[in-house]
């Protein structure tokens, strides 16, 4: 094996013909790595992936060829996959308003081009779900968000219209999914690719902790912010901290990271009907 790419949060290596995807403990907020990792972190976001990869299995095709044929030192946290050339955009549907896409609403009163309803309020849920795709930036640089028509620009008109389907059709399944759990999915990050036979593959991860907002319904209420199951916890922390958002982070005290792995347990559990230990 030798190593192709260390990321934010994910270390890939080349095995032969296929790639080993590693997922750390590592900890990522406005793209920035955190000193300190959540324990279990990379373990849970794989484990979900791989739980949701079989989900949407019928509605998309996904990288996965082995979760378990993987170097030993890796076991649990890295899956065997595909080779893919990576679509150069980060696919974004949401059908709650809050994040980036609530200030940039407050501003233009729309997201990504798309027009949106007035008097919309944090954690508002949207007349139907929308495409909101971002830029994917080096490590270092911020996603930015871009339109439709820029996307249309990057890809060319009839696989902009492939992946604004793939990522809303996605979410819905998943929401529809996550809504029988007692939870809501706010919004989430999609990355897809080309496989060499044309066929437009999900990689990377899929509506986990890390790339997506998981709400409780039971608790659900729009104009203020929600109790979340994901690292918003730790971005809120971060905030709070007086942290401008640039390299160095700051280590993260032992009680933030220990209800951040919490959360993310929690709604694995919840999610798949499975205990972890």
């Amino acid at each position: 094996m030798e190593l192709l790419h260390s990321g934010k949060v994910r270390d890939v290596y080349t095995d032969g013909a296929d790639l080993i995807l590693v997922a750390s403990d590592r900890v990522s907020i406005y793209d920035v790595v955190l000193p300190t990792p959540i324990p279990d972190k990379g373990r849970l976001l794989t484990a979900l992936s791989l739980w949701w990869f079989e989900q949407l299995s019928d509605l998309v095709p996904n990288h996965v060829l082995s979760a378990t044929d993987v170097p030993a030192e890796f076991a649990g946290r890295a899956v065997r996959c595909r080779r893919l050339e990576m679509v150069p955009v980060e696919c974004v549907a949401r059908g709650y308003l809050t994040g980036s896409g609530l200030a940039e609403y407050e501003r233009s009163g729309s997201v990504c081009g798309v027009p949106l309803p007035r008097g919309l309020v944090e954690a508002s849920i949207l007349p139907e779900p929308i495409f909101t795709p971002t830029t994917k930036a080096p490590m270092g640089e911020h996603d930015e968000s871009i339109t439709y028509d820029q996307v249309v620009d990057k890809v060319g008109p009839e696989t902009a219209e492939r992946l604004r389907q793939i990522t809303i059709d996605v979410y819905r399944r998943g929401a529809e999914i996550a809504a029988d759990r007692g939870l809501l999915i706010a919004d989430t990050k999609l990355e897809l690719g080309w496989a060499t036979d044309g066929t437009l593959v999900l990689a990377d991860e899929l509506l986990t902790s890390d790339s997506s907002r998981f709400w409780p319904a039971e608790s659900y209420q729009p104009g203020r912010t929600q109790f979340s199951f994901d690292k918003q916890y730790v971005r809120d922390w971060a905030v709070e901290s007086g942290w401008d958002k640039r390299p160095p982070a700051p280590e993260v005290p032992a009680d933030v990271v220990e209800a951040t792995r919490a959360r993310y347990v929690e709604v694995y559990e919840k999610l798949t009907g499975n205990r972890w230990d």
